[in-house]
């Protein structure tokens, strides 16, 4: 089937496209803004940058365990209508976040947006399947995509001006100005009225929700309690083995018997909380898998990255929007552009070459890495795996939303709300637990080879609890020791030389996962040119 609309298919007003966007354009910017508040947020609440990382964690855990609900409210009682709230609920959140006095309150607030956002998303498909169709549709998934990471460009350089002259709050507090414009705006979508038939599942909601969030905490405190043996600040201990990694095996537990039973409801002719049709070919699986990574990826990237120049090098928000400039353009200009190469180029050929262009640009910054990030060949690192990811995510998303019917619009909306976020939480909570980890082996290794960090001068140091701390706040502990001048020196040397190691073996381990989704990539859809299906 053609992929250009036929000469009578009539053409849809872009209005309500606007009002779609900017709905995706306020979660994403939310999300791309935390990493750029990371230095400010360690200040003002006087946490480790692995706390912030939760607040992150527990709005894509909250999105990732709820969306399928939300796909549900949204057939249930239309699109439009639980649109209109959500916006309202997300609003209000960003209140909160913006003036919250602890880390508590802003990690409650995060996962309030969460709720919210587990109903936009859906809904976004939703609406886009109701305002569009054939070619303009395809555009539409693109711009949705593109409103992503324009959201991103958009935070980490707002979000680096005013964390830098005034602090890291007005960021989320033009969030609420924000919301109120998409509130007004959505009354310009086409308006539908839900479905009377449709039933919840409310087993399959706890079944999913539980396993989603099992999983995603358990990835979350690896570093902190321990990834086999438990920690002594692990809140308890099964058998001595860390809860954390019980967690995640319970989860996957669960959420094979979710599988279980939305079949058993199938085969029983009942409303399953997700259509297995949406899942039922090797494309549309491959299409999941290959989404799961690249959002991951994207994830650990901009926990990483800001991580580097805000607490290692000690530099401003600013500094670190300027650094992520490249690669947030990036990704928002291949997002929006893709779309014009899929008459010329299969779902297949995309896909490979997207992630063979993650895994080459991933390795690239692992050799180039220095404590210049404006350097050229940092920067191209940069540019080459946004081109990745920007085309990898519009792709896959539009490979779900071409292989089922309109009416499962929602339903693959869930689908990518689910996976997204759980990728978004994953990617993040390892990459903090990874760099931790790296950066504690190589601290010690360091410390035990160099003669001038006496066994007495360690003895001084908590080195069970290493994180990542900027060269002055690492001063201000040994100041607190008997070091000499000399072992001080030592000291900033090897806390140096650790960081940047650890953040280059993570960016290798990165490239690692990119590579090995180059297999599902396999099995996308391999279309003759200009023969995407329509619907």
């Amino acid at each position: 089937m053609s992929a250009t609309a036929s000469p009578t298919e009539e053409r849809a007003s872009w209005v309500p496209m606007i009002a779609i966007a900017l709905g995706q354009a306020i979660m994403s910017f939310n999300v791309a803004s935390l990493p750029v508040a990371l230095g400010g947020m360690v200040e003002s609440f006087g946490v480790p940058p692995t706390t912030v990382a939760t607040g992150i964690v527990a709005y894509s855990m909250i999105v990732a365990g709820f969306v399928m609900l939300g796909a549900k409210l949204v057939q249930r009682f239309g699109a439009v209508h639980v649109f209109r709230i959500a916006v309202v609920v997300f609003g209000l959140s960003q209140g909160l976040m913006t003036f919250s006095p602890n880390a508590t309150l802003m990690i409650t607030a995060q996962a309030l947006c969460g709720a919210a956002a587990a109903v936009i998303v859906p809904s976004l498909v939703a609406l886009i399947a109701e305002n569009y169709r054939g070619r303009q549709q395809a555009t539409a998934l693109g711009a949705l995509g593109s409103a992503r990471a324009g959201a991103g460009v958009a935070a980490f350089l707002i979000g680096g001006i005013l964390g830098t002259m005034i602090g890291w709050r007005p960021a989320f507090g033009l969030l609420m100005v924000a919301s109120a414009v998409v509130f007004f705006l959505s009354f310009r979508l086409k308006s539908d009225h839900g479905r009377d038939d449709v039933r919840i599942d409310m087993v399959g909601v706890a079944l999913a929700a539980a396993a989603i969030i099992l999983i995603s905490f358990g990835f979350n405190n690896l570093n902190g309690w321990g990834m086999g043996v438990a920690r002594p600040n692990a809140p308890l201990s099964v058998l001595g083995l860390s809860p954390a990694p019980v967690m995640i095996v319970f989860g996957i537990v669960l959420g094979q018997l979710f599988f279980l039973w939305t079949r058993r409801r199938e085969e029983g002719g009942k409303t399953p909380l997700l259509p297995l049709q949406v899942l039922e070919s090797p494309q549309e699986r491959a299409a999941v898998y290959a989404m799961f990574s690249v959002v991951a990826l994207e994830a650990a990237l901009n926990f990483s990255v800001p991580l580097y120049i805000q607490i290692v090098q000690g530099r401003s928000p600013l500094a670190t929007a300027v650094a992520m400039l490249p690669f947030n353009l990036t990704v928002f200009f291949a997002a929006m552009l893709i779309v014009r190469f899929y008459d010329r180029f299969s779902p297949r050929m995309i896909g490979r070459g997207g992630f063979a262009a993650c895994a080459v640009a991933l390795v690239w910054l692992a050799f180039v890495a220095r404590n210049d990030w404006g350097a050229v060949p940092v920067l191209f690192g940069l540019v080459l795996f946004g081109i990745g990811q920007g085309s990898l995510v519009t792709l896959v998303f539009n490979v779900l939303v071409t292989a089922s019917p309109k009416e499962l619009a929602g339903d693959v909306g869930s689908l990518r709300g689910t996976t997204n976020n759980l990728a978004a939480a994953v990617g993040t909570a390892v990459a903090g637990a990874l760099l931790v980890g790296l950066l504690g082996a190589s601290v010690m290794r360091q410390v035990v080879s160099t003669p001038v960090l006496t066994p007495e001068l360690q003895a001084q140091v908590d080195l069970d609890s290493v994180n990542f701390v900027t060269n002055d706040r690492l001063a201000v502990i040994i100041a607190a020791t008997d070091a000499t001048p000399e072992q001080k020196a030592e000291a900033v040397r090897v806390n140096t030389a650790a960081r940047l190691q650890a953040l280059r073996i993570g960016f290798l381990i990165m490239a690692g996962l990119a590579l090995v989704t180059i297999i599902p990539a396999g099995r996308l859809p391999d279309y003759r040119p200009g023969e995407i299906p329509e619907d």
